[in-house]
């Protein structure tokens, strides 16, 4: 017979291999993403394409996102979230694979692939969590989300190198972070054997409850649209703040140092929020915090005060941060069952991502039919302001 000393001993273990694989998996959700940015030249000139499909390739996994997401909470409950999330690293593996062959036809369709695998991992690990560990979302949460960043800033770091290395160049540079996957795999494998829980049977309803609609819902609405206007700040933050900081004065090499302090500002918050906002009734303290960061970060660029732009950056950093954390936990604040915190994640990110694939898009227009990069950055405070309005509805206590 097992003592009480066996079992929490069995259960510390089962607990310490989870948060590992958890690390990992989150490791290869942003790697082979990042990683493209600082290499789109080698790609570019070793492909011989144009600036557009440059561009596109990291706009790709965005509609992939937009695209799959809907459909993933119904494939783990088919399957498993566990084998899910396994197939899901085969996936992306292959997609890194063929990314890396070295022709335009592969580089697509591997990125497609990156995308298609990366989406399962984004709608599924909040009802994961919920599903698992449900007194311990928040401090997993933060766990999942601080791996992210860091492992997001590495590859911004080394992709470059790897890449301007003439024994592996730009394709050894995409391959890199196959690293990653074969080792989250390997991980991953206990999660597989161990006890596993029946998706289905945490519904509220069986066929009725799933098939109601969540674009009839205003509380969904307000979660999607809180998801869509993070993730296009953040999108639209990384790709042209750069160009911004140069046209203001700066160097090369200093705006992308200032890019890697916002980066990196981000990730205490992305620990911290999850688990202050499971502790809270409501989250709008929340709210207004990060809305208060945002708006002194994009002010202060905004008005070219280029002396503070490190703490501009800092503030950006802190609010994306905290804004990031807060749209993870409402998939699971707002719902009561696991199934129903994946299909909640899978509609607000199938909106979210369209709508972050589209800024980046509409902030070069913007730029190019003004020849200033006064109306983008306006355009960044008015976002703000509506980032916040979606979020303080979806904080408020209540349930889908």
């Amino acid at each position: 017979m097992e003592t009480s000393n066996q079992k929490k001993q069995h259960i510390s273990i089962s607990t310490i291999l989870f948060v590992i694989a958890i690390i990992f998996f989150a490791s290869t959700l942003r790697t082979p993403l990042t990683g493209v940015g600082p290499i789109i030249s080698y790609i570019r000139e070793g492909l011989g394409i144009s600036n557009v499909l440059a561009g596109f390739l990291t706009t790709i996994p965005l509609l992939s996102f937009a695209v799959v997401s809907p459909f993933a909470p119904r494939t783990a409950r088919a399957l498993g979230m566990e084998h899910t999330l396994f197939y899901s690293v085969i996936l992306l593996t292959l997609g890194i694979v063929l990314r890396s062959l070295g022709t335009t036809f592969f580089l697509i369709v591997g990125t497609i692939l990156i995308g298609v695998a990366i989406a399962f991992g984004n709608v599924l690990i909040p009802g994961f969590f919920k599903l698992k560990y449900p007194t311990q979302t928040g401090l997993l949460t933060g766990i999942y989300t601080v791996a992210m960043n860091v492992s997001a800033g590495i590859a911004l770091g080394i992709s470059q190198p790897i890449a301007s290395n003439s024994l592996f160049g730009w394709q050894g540079s995409l391959a890199s972070s196959i690293i990653l996957t074969f080792i989250t795999l390997i991980v991953w494998i206990p999660l597989l054997r161990g006890e596993k829980v029946d998706l289905s049977s945490l519904s509220t309803t069986n066929g009725a409850h799933e098939n109601k609609k969540l674009w009839k819902s205003s509380l969904a609405w307000a979660i999607a649209f809180t998801m869509g206007f993070q993730s296009l700040l953040f999108y639209c933050s990384t790709t042209w703040l750069p160009e911004i900081l140069i046209s203001q004065g700066f160097s090369p090499d200093n705006a992308g140092w200032m890019t890697s302090i916002m980066q990196y500002s981000q990730i205490p918050m992305t620990f911290l929020i999850p688990i202050f906002a499971e502790k809270l009734n409501s989250q709008r303290s929340i709210v207004w915090m990060f809305t208060i960061f945002y708006l002194a970060g994009f002010s202060g660029i905004y008005f070219g005060i280029t002396d503070l732009a490190a703490l501009w950056m800092i503030c950006l950093g802190l609010a994306g941060g905290a804004s990031f954390g807060l749209c993870m936990m409402l998939f699971i604040l707002r719902t009561k069952t696991a199934y129903e915190a994946s299909q909640i994640s899978g509609f607000a990110q199938s909106v979210g991502y369209l709508l972050a694939a589209i800024g980046p898009v509409l902030f070069g227009y913007l730029h190019d039919a003004t020849n200033s990069w006064s109306s983008p950055n306006l355009l960044f405070i008015v976002v703000s302001i509506l980032l916040f309005i979606f979020a303080f509805i979806s904080s408020k206590k209540a349930y889908l």
